[in-house]
């Protein structure tokens, strides 16, 4: 494989050493357990918990500092962290406010990160967590939709609201709102190659194929097809995001008060004509930003055709699949509130606004 890394089992450690390198004003490894920590944690807050498998940076551990996240847990590229990580990082983030736990939709992550939440409220942290499932593109399944790059999008906006001074309840309200507007959906035009797979991809597309819904590691998506303009992929892609008028799903929340897992219905609003929004293109790694400014094109004339007033633009990558070639789009409802907790102040190793 031609890429830069050294041993495959010490990718994810040795780009976090690097990460902490070039950023020690704003971040903090620790190495056993891993897990990345904000610098300053002096100020007393709700604090933010995510994390899952590396390969998918700058989420989590780039957006950790002043604005977003407090702690992110990586796990190795593709994998869940473990719950020993998650433990330690639980507690390391509390500062007698509670921690709101952000995770994304995927069993593994959800199964490690419930146990840690169980054992850590036995302890006596004051807990709420948030599942994100925002890919459109994955539809029903046992596990439901699957978390992608809405995730980013609840850990700004709740990171902002948690740096203003909200509690522990307002910030999770306000979690589970975000997660219940987002819809995304991704499209691959080529794979990715893990490290630890010694130069497999982790699906195969032949010559001038192109998938359609994939997820962030792989997973099979919505449909394949041949390659096509943007202007006509960007309208496929947007047929399925508009596909559902509203969407009803149950997720489970820690209810801190009952130490219990609470079920709760979220429902996704309706984008009716005239409806605020903030529209995101994210790349999956190997997108440059020219392209994804033409995909952006694209999209925001289909939404404006919608009548859909567009407050709010997020283009770059954020969200990635290693190097894989492809890029998503999410559209997220948003009022005069939402449009401020985006503006607010983040300072993060690889996102820096309102400074």
């Amino acid at each position: 494989m031609e890429r830069f890394i050294n041993e495959p089992e010490a990718f994810a450690r040795e780009y976090l050493e690097g990460l902490e390198q070039a950023h020690s004003e704003v971040v903090e490894l620790r190495r056993d357990p891993l897990i990345v920590l904000r610098r300053d944690r002096s100020k007393k807050k709700v604090a933010l918990v995510s994390g899952g498998g590396s390969g998918h940076e700058p989420l989590h551990a780039g957006f950790v500092g002043e604005g977003m996240l407090d702690v992110a847990v990586p796990g190795e590229v593709f994998t869940s962290p473990t719950p020993i990580q998650i433990q330690v990082a639980l507690r390391e983030a509390d500062r007698g406010d509670g921690v709101l736990v952000i995770v994304k939709n995927y069993a593994g992550d959800i199964m490690n990160f419930e146990m840690s939440v169980e054992m850590a409220a036995a302890d006596g942290i004051a807990l709420r967590s948030v599942a994100v499932d925002d890919d459109f593109a994955s539809g029903e399944s046992d596990q439901g939709r699957r978390g992608v790059a809405g995730t980013m999008l609840v850990e700004k906006i709740c990171g902002a609201a948690a740096e203003r001074g909200d509690d522990l309840d307002a910030v999770a309200e306000l979690a589970h709102r975000v997660a219940a507007g987002c819809r995304s959906v991704g499209v691959a035009l080529s794979p990715c190659t893990p490290p630890a797979l010694g130069g497999k991809s982790v699906f195969q597309l032949a010559p001038g194929e192109i998938e359609l819904g994939i997820g962030i590691h792989g997973e099979r998506g919505h449909h394949r097809s041949l390659w096509k303009p943007t202007d006509v992929l960007v309208a496929e892609m947007c047929e399925l995001l508009f596909s559902e008028a509203s969407y009803v799903r149950t997720t489970r929340d820690w209810d801190r008060v009952s130490s219990t897992w609470e079920d709760r219905e979220r429902t996704t609003s309706p984008l009716d004509a005239g409806t605020n929004v903030l529209l995101m293109v994210n790349g999956m790694g190997g997108t440059p930003n020219s392209e994804l400014y033409v995909v952006y094109r694209s999209f925001r004339k289909l939404c404006e055709a919608r009548d859909l007033k567009i407050r709010r633009t997020l283009v770059g990558s954020y969200v990635t699949s290693l190097e894989m070639r492809g890029c998503s789009l999410t559209v997220l409802p948003v009022d005069d509130e939402l449009c401020t907790l985006l503006d607010a102040p983040a300072r993060t190793a690889d996102y820096v606004h309102g400074r």
